[in-house]
């Protein structure tokens, strides 16, 4: 079996962001974002080495195997869920949600105003990540939090808008207070980006619509 690696993306890593200092922004993507990175490559690495992880004894109560593929989930998802995270931030914003964006929130969560309550609560309430995203069964927009980069994904859902909220993504700023660094983050989002994820979104929601008959 082969060994898929993953490689960190550097040129995704903000700066000068306005309310979010590059002394947060260092850690936690030189050790937070790549230290996900490195793990789930190590473990891709011994997920292909058989005798390491001995498929004939895993076992839902506790297994190398077991654990492994469980590891697995959450860092993967920590890159992924990061590389979302940091990609749509700018300096001080950049564009507004698209004229068709903006009618498919009014449509599905009555309005960008509402979206971003619901945004940011969802931010509040759990301990991983909230996220604005389409589900790709539906067609709906829905927001949805995390308590951990693995815990309450929802299968479909693809992220348009995501926040850390762990405490990592705030705490040499802010401590522990998380409603500023969620201000923060609304004032650096770009748009631009969001609408094309919106937009490759929806196109993927028109290919997969009859997925399940």
């Amino acid at each position: 079996m082969g060994v898929h690696k993953l490689e960190p993306k550097d040129h995704l890593k903000p700066q000068n962001l306005e309310g979010i200092s590059n002394e947060q922004i260092e850690p936690h993507f030189e050790a937070h974002y790549k230290g996900y990175v490195a793990k789930y490559n190590e473990i891709q690495e011994k997920l292909a080495d058989q005798n390491f992880a001995d498929r004939s004894k895993a076992n839902q109560n506790y297994s190398e195997y077991r654990e492994l593929k469980v590891e697995e989930t959450f860092n993967y998802m920590g890159v992924v869920l990061h590389e979302l995270y940091f990609g749509m931030l700018t300096p001080g914003g950049k564009g507004e949600p698209s004229e068709a964006l903006k009618k498919k929130i009014e449509e599905d969560i009555g309005g960008l105003d509402a979206c971003t309550n619901e945004l940011k609560a969802a931010a509040m309430a759990f301990r991983g990540w909230a996220i604005l995203g389409l589900d790709i069964f539906s067609g709906r927009l829905v927001v949805n939090g995390l308590d951990a980069h693995n815990v309450y994904n929802l299968t479909g859902l693809i992220p348009l808008i995501v926040i850390d909220t762990y405490e990592h993504a705030y705490y040499v700023d802010y401590k522990n207070k998380r409603p500023p660094y969620i201000d923060a983050f609304f004032k650096n989002i770009n748009w631009d980006v969001v609408n094309e994820r919106f937009e490759k979104a929806m196109k993927a929601y028109e290919a997969l619509k009859d997925f399940i008959k």
